[in-house]
């Protein structure tokens, strides 16, 4: 079962100046925006496509970010950011990011953070969808009891 499928996401970004604070170095509020680009595409890869999202009102809410600030990014940096599904459970997944930076492959950040689904305008917690227990049962975490 290992060589099932992991769906990953590589995004690039460039550090701008609106990225950086008054030394110069990204804010830590930009690399959260950049993971959010990153995990909106990886979420299109997984069927939560943007038009879909906005016409179901069925969208993935992020319940909790952990992220490790390990080297600073700096204006005029080129960063790949690297995405992935990590682990389902029955009404969240984890997916797990880290950025680096383009011309030394430094590693600035590592980054997880833990969504589910929501029914919108009402709020309402939805289970994954039913296919995702075997599309990605090795990623599958059975609920602990």
């Amino acid at each position: 079962m290992q060589d099932q499928e992991i769906p990953t996401i590589e995004t690039r970004e460039e550090v701008m100046f609106f990225d950086t604070d008054c030394g110069g170095v990204v804010h830590n509020l930009a690399y959260l925006r950049m993971i959010e680009t990153a995990r909106t595409r990886l979420a299109a890869k997984l069927g939560m496509h943007l038009r879909e999202m906005s016409e179901t009102k069925v969208f993935p809410v992020v319940l909790r970010t952990e992220i490790d600030y390990r080297k600073p990014a700096v204006l005029g940096d080129e960063l790949v950011i690297h995405g992935r599904l990590a682990s389902v459970e029955r009404v969240r997944f984890w997916c797990s990011f880290e950025m680096r930076r383009v011309v030394d492959d430094t590693l600035l950040i590592t980054c997880r953070q833990s969504l589910a689904l929501v029914q919108m305008p009402q709020g309402k917690p939805l289970r994954l969808p039913g296919d995702w227990a075997a599309k990605y049962s090795h990623l599958f975490l059975a609920a602990k009891a």
